[in-house]
């Protein structure tokens, strides 16, 4: 059925009961219906489209599947494979052969039985469909990194805030424990004053000189490139585009988004920066310095148990990993936070936060602004990468501090006819 004769299932049954009732007729609505059987009543569930189902868009799927305050109606997919793969998973999940796939994203935008959408695309899709979203008044679970440009974050947090959407950034380390402890301590002063940091990620993007391939069977490459210039395809392309400059930033900001996002958090500047970045110099990393004297520096990890975020202060350390929270001394890790000190946004679970934020309006753990501040640190790590010099950023203003030549990477050219 075309989006525009669709009904919202919301709409309909208000209707139904306000013309029952009018009319004088008794209706009867199973308890079930209304939740009293201890779950989520139908009418009350937040319906979901998700938007790329490949890799992490399929563990999303999967997860809104499992969760009954949830029901998807809609999937969707440059690549059929995928597409179909999911439809067919979500009809399985709910018994039933309701579930619509779309090819583009803006048709699934344009149903209004859809509450919330999930953004699961590779990054260089990121703005364009969230922004089309906030405009379509959907809330928006979009994974990270948030951007491919400090730009586009931007302008994802003024179209957020513009139409009042409900946005959560996929860097679910803020609702794990060992981080969100690790940050409490740093911030009540537990380890005295914050000295350095040191954070285990990978490295840059590099530029693609891939040859052509036919292209994969059902998949609408131009769409797949979007804003990317057009260039052929190229399987290593579609499944590790995560390696290419035009599609991502690499490690740094795959990883990055999350553990930059934890110092963010540790430093309390969610609504800051940095001030200066310093690239790979043959003795360091590439690195970073705060407006309060705090270096960072970008450490490359050897092994898993080195994808940590280590906090160095004058009396302490906190090193924090999705696995293990670690400090020094020792018995600090299981000092518990008082009521009456700095506490940070409790949340235990990313998804279900952003669907309680749904209900209530408020922000989430990772707010718009949250997820642009946080991928702005990896952005500037890159541009300094790149140019191969010292920069200087204004935290306040989002520009480079004379700098034209560092200031022209803050967005890219889009290919026509995308646009934020």
């Amino acid at each position: 059925m075309p989006p525009a004769m669709q009904m919202n299932r919301r709409k309909f049954l208000q209707n139904v009961t306000a013309t029952a009732a009018a009319l004088g007729f008794p209706y009867i609505v199973p308890s079930s219906a209304l939740g009293k059987s201890g779950g989520t009543a139908p009418s009350n569930r937040i319906t979901i489209g998700s938007i790329g189902v490949g890799g992490m868009g399929g563990g999303h799927l999967r997860d809104c599947l499992s969760r009954e305050q949830a029901k998807v109606l809609a999937v969707c997919d440059v690549d059929t494979e995928r597409r179909e793969r999911a439809c067919g998973r979500v009809n399985e999940a709910y018994g039933n052969s309701d579930c619509a796939a779309y090819r583009d994203f803006r048709e699934l935008l344009a149903r209004d039985d859809i509450d919330a959408v999930i953004i699961a695309t590779p990054d260089h899709w990121h703005a364009i469909a969230a922004i089309r979203a906030a405009e379509a008044g959907k809330d928006i679970y979009c994974e990270k990194p948030m951007t491919l440009t400090i730009g586009e974050g931007r302008a994802m947090v003024n179209a957020v805030r513009r139409y009042g959407r409900v946005f959560q950034t996929g860097s679910q380390q803020r609702s794990g424990y060992y981080f969100r402890h690790g940050c409490e301590l740093v911030r009540n002063g537990y380890i005295g004053q914050v000295k350095h940091i040191v954070v285990g990620v990978h490295g840059h993007a590099g530029d693609c000189d891939l040859p052509a391939e036919p292209v994969r069977e059902g998949l609408d490459w131009e769409m797949w490139l979007g804003q990317a210039p057009l260039r052929a395809y190229n399987y290593t392309i579609f499944r590790r585009w995560r390696s290419y400059w035009d599609y991502s930033g690499g490690s740094v900001t795959d990883w990055g988004a999350h553990h930059f996002d934890i110092v963010q958090w540790a430093l309390g500047m969610d609504n800051s920066g940095p001030v200066e970045i310093y690239p790979p110099d043959g003795t360091r990393e590439i690195s970073f310095v705060y407006s309060n004297g705090v270096t960072m520096v970008r450490r490359e990890p050897a092994d898993y148990s080195e994808y940590s975020v280590r906090v160095i202060g004058t009396d302490g350390e906190v090193e924090m990993h999705r696995d293990w929270l670690r400090t020094k001394p020792r018995p600090l890790a299981l000092h518990k936070i008082s009521p009456n000190e700095k506490r940070l946004y409790y949340s235990s679970d990313h998804k279900a936060n952003f669907f309680e934020c749904i209900r209530s309006r408020r922000k989430p753990v990772a707010d718009v602004e949250t997820g642009h501040r946080s991928v702005t640190v990896c952005h500037l790590g890159n541009i300094a990468y790149r140019l191969n010099r010292p920069l200087k950023w204004e935290p306040a203003s989002e520009h480079f501090v004379d700098d034209h030549e560092a200031e022209k990477f803050s967005a890219r050219t889009m290919r026509s006819p995308r646009h934020l």
